[in-house]
């Protein structure tokens, strides 16, 4: 599965989801000095559209997202985006991240970090895309991509779906639009997802993708703090834990919102802390480049749910 590692330590990638504009301006630049500092690696994931993170606030009224109102509870939603941002598709129109902090982006690809599609509409994707069909899917994905293209001027390699949702629409235009692997589940390790085809060929065997996925295998910070005593003076020790027994392949997801602005302290102690066990931070294209894609294991992709977190995600499953 892997191809020979470059250096003899273990490696365990950063893969940086930004969801707001705010996230964007402020978090952003914050984690890219944390992390040269530290000389480690990562890979930033952008929301390229419209802000519009106040219409998540629904999902406390949702039936069955008790989750999501705890969580909103314990990790203080308010404190970590600002009211401004919590007031983005509701009170205040949207603003338009790509195109109001591309500066800031290609500022990050320029100092040698890799960039990749997140979404075009964070709150839109991960509210709908389980439940909309091929056209939906289809545009919100051609708007992420040709907004990547606009800000970038070349076509993206990597997507990892925001909320970690998607629908059999999206796992397919992957290998239409090109992108050469992406994280979009969480699991336990790199796989090739098993494709079930059209809907009108319901008697087509299902078939490997060529776009791998990078999964995120370890918890988010905002999926930990709050649960059996764990703050965030001590979350690091909890997730510094799960990482003990080194093996390479690990992808820790962290959040511009979060670790790029309050939680930055704890991304600070954590990164100490995987250097002492004897881990490289890298990019998810530097795990990318060592993979064998064809002996990694096929898996379906199918929803399942994940502790600490609302609702159901995309997880590796079995063949």
């Amino acid at each position: 599965m892997w191809r020979s590692l470059q250096a003899a330590c273990v490696q365990l990638a950063l893969k940086i989801d930004v969801d707001t504009l705010r996230g964007t301006r402020e978090g952003v630049p914050a984690l890219v000095d944390a992390l040269k500092r530290a000389e480690a690696d990562a890979t930033f994931l952008f929301s390229l559209g419209p802000d519009h993170t106040g219409r998540a606030l629904r999902r406390v009224f949702r039936r069955g997202m008790f989750d999501f109102a705890a969580k909103v509870s314990r990790t203080s939603v308010l404190e970590h985006y600002g009211l401004r941002t919590l007031l983005y598709g509701t009170l205040l129109p949207g603003p338009d991240i790509g195109r109001r902090a591309g500066d800031v982006m290609r500022a990050v690809r320029d100092a040698g970090y890799e960039v990749g599609v997140h979404c075009y509409d964070h709150t839109t994707w991960q509210d709908f895309v389980s439940r909309r069909g091929e056209a939906w899917t289809r545009d919100q994905m051609l708007r992420a991509v040709h907004r990547f293209r606009e800000v970038f001027g070349a076509k993206p390699q990597v997507h990892g779906a925001a909320g970690w949702q998607m629908n059999e629409t999206a796992l397919e235009l992957e290998l239409e639009l090109e992108f050469a692997y992406a994280s979009d589940t969480r699991g336990q390790g790199p796989f090739v997802p098993l494709l079930a085809g059209p809907a009108s060929q319901p008697a087509m065997p299902p078939r490997r993708s060529i776009c791998p996925q990078l999964p995120t295998t370890l918890p988010t910070l905002d999926e930990l703090i709050g649960v059996d005593g764990i703050t965030a003076d001590n979350v690091h020790q909890a997730l510094l834990a799960r990482t003990a027994s080194a093996r390479s392949g690990h992808v820790f997801t962290l959040h511009a919102e979060l670790e790029g602005m309050k939680l930055l302290p704890v991304f600070r102690r954590l990164i100490g802390g995987w250097h002492a066990q004897g881990y490289q931070l890298v990019s998810m294209r530097t795990l990318f480049a060592q993979l064998d894609v064809a002996s990694l294991p096929a898996g379906r992709v199918q929803s399942g749910s994940v502790p600490g977190r609302s609702g159901l995600l995309a997880v590796q499953g079995p063949a």
